[in-house]
């Protein structure tokens, strides 16, 4: 017996009967002979973990644009922690690991340099709009591999594409990732905004601290566990209403005290402007793109202004500010 099949069978037998079974996904674009050792969803998360958008993450901003300290998240980080949280509740609830994991590694793979300032910028500037969550799918659909995409299964793109607040995933474990980005994000960026001084432990609402807890220790362990005692054997992913509403509260008071500060986005103009440049620029130079980027518009027959955003978007915030200089910084001359 392969051993593949020998995890497709210890699936039947633990998993939930609510969890994804890797023999019943929904399968690819483009059919595949299976692998001998790895299960489909073991597969899409190898892909999703060597591909280059992944790598290019460790330099994309979180939400402290270009931090000169070591310890600030990046989005590559961020992913990581989505990543681990999701996989401790996927496991408790008998969930397929597995997918959880691919989903979570790969729902940020569309973000833009700069975070969601870049994100602003290219969904003004684009005639047909710009999400993350649509360009990740995007990226292992197509742009990966110059063209081919890394064929991941229905599950796991349909998991990336609708991680968002107001979106609904088709899988449990969808919904996993969905809650655990939420968790992550809320609970680093308040580390990452105290390590900045821009927020102390006291300033945060005492109607939420004693809810979820005066710490992001006691906070992560009471999300985490309030998501898994009130999801255990159900056909949902679910919180108890107090906890719920206590962290909804603490992510609109990181909105209003974080997210919009002063401090923390005293670059993002700056930014903003540099994205909008490189856009207008590569829309009358296209010849200077990649080459790969090139080909997307003359073999693969997409638009100019798709291959550009695509182009920006995959740039990590050094690139984005390195290339700016060369086009526009005008150099010393030399004999």
């Amino acid at each position: 017996m392969f051993i593949r099949e020998e995890a497709e069978a210890r699936e039947e037998l633990y998993l939930s009967k609510f969890a994804s079974k890797s023999k019943e996904t929904k399968g690819r674009v483009r059919s595949e002979v299976s692998c001998s050792i790895r299960t489909e969803y073991q597969r899409d998360r190898d892909r999703i973990l060597h591909c280059k958008a992944f790598r290019r993450l460790k330099h994309k901003t979180q939400v402290f644009l270009a931090p000169e300290k070591d310890h600030y998240r990046t989005r590559l980080t961020h992913t990581l922690e989505v990543a681990q949280i999701a996989r401790t509740i996927a496991k408790a609830l008998r969930l397929n690991e597995d997918l959880t994991e691919a989903i979570a590694l790969g729902h940020d793979l569309g973000h833009t340099p700069f975070g969601h300032a870049g994100e602003e910028v290219l969904n003004k500037l684009y005639k047909e709009g710009f999400k993350h969550n649509e360009q990740s799918v995007r990226v292992v659909e197509f742009l990966e591999k110059a063209g081919l995409g890394l064929n991941l299964t229905w599950e796991v793109r349909d998991g990336m594409r609708n991680h968002g607040t107001a979106d609904k995933p088709s899988t449990l474990e969808g919904h996993v990732v969905r809650l655990a980005d939420k968790i992550a994000y809320i609970n680093h960026d308040i580390d990452d905004s105290i390590r900045a001084k821009i927020i102390t432990e006291e300033q945060i609402p005492k109607e939420f601290t004693k809810v979820l807890g005066d710490s992001v220790r006691k906070r992560l362990d009471t999300l985490v566990t309030d998501v898994i005692m009130n999801s255990i054997e159900a056909d949902k992913i679910i919180m108890s209403d107090t906890v719920l509403k206590a962290m909804m509260g603490l992510r609109k008071w990181m909105f209003d005290n974080v997210y919009r500060n002063e401090k923390a986005k005293s670059e993002e103009g700056k930014a903003k402007e540099l994205v909008a440049e490189l856009y207008h620029y590569y829309l009358q130079h296209i010849d200077k793109m990649p080459l790969e980027y090139q080909k997307h518009i003359t073999e693969h027959k997409q638009s100019e202004d798709r291959v550009v955003c695509d182009y920006i978007a995959g740039m990590t915030d050094q690139y984005a500010i390195e290339t700016f200089e060369e086009v526009f910084v005008p150099k010393a001359w030399r004999v």
